[in-house]
């Protein structure tokens, strides 16, 4: 598979938890595979664009006739990481109609009274579909490890649940592609002084989020967990350095694009006589 311009390594192999990984000595502010700077990386995701959206095209495409495959990516990280920026600069320069986004706020009292997959399983993407879930079932593991909201036991139940989960997806053809946003302390600082110093962005802005601050080292250690855990050959995680907004979304585009290309799809060829079709063109002037 050739490289795409400005890397000099497929950042889905540099970026994928393997045997070994250890989340503390990932750099948040590098730029694995990639030898440009930032005006570099913006011209590479616009000039990615078209690949990606057509190939998500063939996806929605196969599944007018009968293709079974989809996508879901899940994105992970802390607050201010840029999970909404991937949404909107890499997933938004695709067709809108084969998109489903899920949102995972703080499970309503009905969600509570059921298993934590319960509200999940509506969200996964059928045939066709390119899924994004922002936030996921990892809430369930990791903010109930960090604050002692389950015991032992119940997270290695929840652990095994997921794994048995996403080993169900990739049965019915959906690719299941993790990515953890891995954002420093600093930077996540700045980004919320930025904040509260544009009037425009206060709407984004949550006391919550200097909470959730203090217990940084143990988010960090959930998120170990969780990688130890659950980072399957069918359902892997990918840990991208996300200080630098821009090599985040050029990362996450170009792993997308190379599990799209995995899937080998193609045009559709229809389910009609196509020398028919056309000789009633040549009948079809009004």
């Amino acid at each position: 598979m050739p490289l795409p311009v400005g890397f000099t390594s497929h950042p889905a192999d540099l970026l994928r938890v393997g045997p070994g990984f250890s989340l503390a000595q990932q750099p948040t502010d590098a730029r694995p595979g990639f030898s440009g700077k930032k005006a570099d990386g913006a011209a590479a995701l616009a000039a990615r664009a078209p690949a990606l959206a057509q190939l998500q095209e063939q996806l929605f495409a196969e599944s007018r006739f009968g293709g079974k495959k989809s996508v879901l990516l899940i994105l992970q990280a802390m607050d201010t990481a840029g999970k909404g920026g991937i949404v909107g600069h890499v997933v938004g320069s695709v067709d809108p109609q084969g998109i489903k986004l899920t949102t995972f706020k703080a499970p309503t009292d009905e969600e509570k009274a059921h298993d934590f997959l319960w509200r999940v399983r509506p969200g996964a993407p059928g045939p066709g579909i390119f899924g994004v879930f922002d936030r996921s079932h990892y809430e369930d593991v990791l903010i109930h490890r960090v604050h002692g909201w389950a015991d032992a036991d119940e997270l290695e139940r929840r652990y095994a649940a997921i794994n048995e989960f996403e080993a169900e997806l990739a049965v019915a053809g959906t690719t299941v592609i993790k990515v953890m946003l891995n954002i420093s302390p600093a930077e996540q600082l700045e980004r919320l002084t930025a904040r509260l110093d544009d009037p425009t962005k206060y709407w984004k802005y949550s006391p919550t989020d200097l909470d959730e601050r203090k217990f940084w080292p143990q988010y960090m250690d959930a998120y170990q967990r969780v990688f130890d855990k659950t980072s399957t050959e069918n359902a892997p995680w990918y840990v991208v350095p996300a200080d630098k907004k821009w090599y985040a979304r050029l990362a996450v585009q170009e792993i997308l694009i190379q599990a799209l290309e995995g899937l080998k799809l193609a045009w559709p060829t229809g389910d009609y006589d196509l020398e028919k079709e056309r000789a009633r063109l040549k009948d079809a002037v009004i």
